[in-house]
C-alpha cells in the first residue's frame, strides 16, 4: 500500500509526493476489440472527433476491469492500456494496485504483481525463472510454491521501455 499511496507525479511539488487517492482523476476505459491497435495520435482524434459519427462505446470502471463485459460469458484474462506518454496509464496501474491493497475493489484477486520494465532492465545479463523473479521483487512470495490455487494479477508497465527483443516466434521459450 506504502508504495502506491504517495506519488511524484500529478499536482506535486518538486520533491514532494502526493497521496493519489487525493488527485487520481477517473480515467474513460472503454473495450477495443482484441489486437486491435490505435495508430492515430490522441490529439488527432480529438481534432477529428467531431467530423466522425460517434461510436457506441461501453465505459469500464477501473473496479470491473476484469469482470465478463456485456454479452461475454468469460471474464477477461489481458488488459492492455494504450495511450501516449502522460495520459495515465501509470497512475492508472497504481489507482488498481492501491484499491486492491486497501481492500477497496477487486476481493477475488489474492495478489497483485507490480512490475515496471524499468525495473525489469536492470536485471539485463541475468537469468530467473518466473518463481526467481517472484521472489527477488516480491520477497513476501518466499514461502508460496504454487501460484495455481491463486487468482493472481501481473502488471507489466512500460513496455515501451523494455530492453528486451520482443521477437515472439524466434525467441527461444523459457519455462
Amino acid at each position: 500500500m506504502q508504495k502506491f499511496r504517495r506519488v511524484f507525479e500529478g499536482i506535486a511539488k518538486a520533491g514532494q509526493s502526493t497521496d493519489l487517492n487525493d488527485f487520481y482523476t477517473e480515467l474513460f476505459i472503454t473495450q477495443r476489440v482484441s489486437g486491435e491497435v490505435n495508430k492515430e495520435h490522441e490529439v488527432r482524434l480529438i481534432e477529428t472527433a467531431s467530423r466522425k459519427p460517434a461510436k457506441e462505446e461501453t465505459p469500464i470502471k477501473l473496479e470491473d476491469i476484469f469482470k465478463p463485459l456485456p454479452g461475454q460469458d468469460q471474464p477477461s484474462r489481458t488488459i492492455m492500456t494504450t495511450g501516449v506518454a502522460g495520459i495515465g496509464k501509470t497512475i492508472l496501474t497504481h489507482k488498481f494496485t492501491l484499491d486492491w491493497a486497501e481492500g477497496k475493489a477487486n476481493h477475488d484477486i489474492h495478489f497483485t504483481l507490480p512490475f515496471t520494465f524499468r525495473e525489469l532492465n536492470l536485471l539485463k545479463e541475468k537469468e530467473f525463472s518466473l518463481m526467481e523473479l517472484l521472489h527477488h521483487f516480491f520477497i513476501q512470495t518466499k514461502g508460496i510454491l504454487r501460484y495455481d490455487l491463486f487468482q493472481v494479477v501481473f502488471i507489466l508497465d512500460g513496455l515501451d521501455e523494455c530492453r528486451l527483443p520482443l521477437d515472439f516466434q524466434n525467441n527461444p521459450t523459457c519455462c
